[in-house]
């Protein structure tokens, strides 16, 4: 049976699992039939008629999903961060491994492998930008992963400055992590005005209000005006929010020096994150392929309007994360697709909407 036309990703794996259910395979032999078509992440979470919950990860692991227990209800927990246990009272047991199924029931858990790939490939954006400080990702808490990826910074660029400021909010304790490191204090400079403004406050994942979002963010002129900044922010993908920051918000400034803990993101992701097309990337429009970092600060940091950029490397954001580079999937700034199964074919976004 041909499947219906324009499914989205998610609704092709759950009709194949329901075929493959429905022809007598038991969910561990579904997902390990499906899982050579699988190209990319997953961390997928089922509730089934018969009241079983069933939690599956990707081989690689590029996404986060943990197991916790919440003892006034003698129940287990599925989540795809350990901060959600947290608010519900629950404790973290431990992460859901890649390449495993969990099926749960009033029997306790049944625990089973479609997959042993050899190598990981965790995200480490989830660690610089979108998973919550508190959260622990691999046994390692977000909030002092970023801290330290600060302190790598301040190794790598030295920069004289009068106060340390963070984008906010995610680059906050990177921010602090810096100023430790360097001895230069830590402020707060740039506030999002709650006031203003309801609802997300990520630009990020709000592409199409991302100016909207950034304007909403107001600087504190007391720490402003006059004075060296070193900017800390998590990472530079289309340059808009950077762009307005540094030549709006922070315009009073004496200079102003930008430091990204994510490397430069030159090549598209399909593992997840919503940067499917290369020509959307700033460093790929500035820069093109294959730069060195030296340049590629040099380059973006003339389109921001600063007086000093500098990007984290795979190397230092990989000791500030504390995995080793062979576990993270660093694809989008080193263009190697290695823990994919097979290359994506790169498309504009008019051609991934057909």
């Amino acid at each position: 049976m041909s499947p219906p036309p324009n499914l989205t990703d998610t609704e092709l794996m759950g009709l194949n699992l329901y075929q493959q259910i429905r022809r007598g395979s038991d969910w561990a032999e579904s997902f390990m039939k499906l899982n050579p078509y699988l190209n990319g992440s997953f961390s997928v979470v089922i509730l089934t008629s018969k009241g079983e919950l069933i939690a599956a990860r990707d081989e690689k692991g590029f996404r986060p999903l943990c197991l916790g227990w919440h003892e006034e209800t003698s129940s287990y927990i599925v989540a795809s961060e350990s901060c959600a246990l947290d608010r519900l009272g629950a404790e973290l047991i431990r992460d859901v491994q890649p390449g495993e199924i969990l099926v749960i029931n009033n029997d306790g858990i049944n625990e089973y492998r479609f997959s042993k790939a050899e190598r990981h490939a965790h995200c480490p954006f989830e660690f610089t930008y979108f998973a919550h400080p508190s959260s622990y990702i691999e046994g390692i808490n977000v909030y002092y992963a970023r801290k330290n990826i600060g302190r790598v910074l301040a190794e790598k660029y030295p920069i004289e400055g009068d106060v340390v400021i963070p984008v906010p909010d995610s680059a906050r304790p990177a921010a602090l992590g810096y100023s430790e490191k360097s001895g230069i204090p830590f402020e707060e400079g740039l506030m999002k005005d709650r006031y203003r403004r309801k609802g997300s406050w990520r630009s990020f994942i709000e592409p199409e209000k991302r100016e909207e979002v950034v304007l909403n963010v107001v600087s504190i002129k007391e720490t402003v005006e006059g004075k060296r900044i070193i900017l800390i922010d998590d990472s530079i993908v289309r340059g808009t929010s950077s762009r307005i920051i540094v030549k709006s918000k922070l315009k009073n400034a004496k200079e102003v020096s930008l430091l990204l803990t994510f490397p430069p993101i030159v090549y598209p992701c399909y593992a997840g994150i919503d940067f499917p097309t290369q020509e959307e990337l700033l460093v790929y429009r500035v820069c093109g392929e294959g730069c060195p970092i030296a340049e590629i600060n040099e380059k973006v940091g003339r389109e921001i309007g600063v007086k000093q950029l500098g990007y984290n490397d795979p190397e230092g954001l990989s000791r500030g994360i504390g995995l080793p580079l062979s576990e993270l999937c660093l694809s989008c700034t080193t263009g190697d697709y290695s823990c994919f199964k097979y290359k994506p074919k790169f498309k504009s976004r008019e051609e991934m909407k057909g």
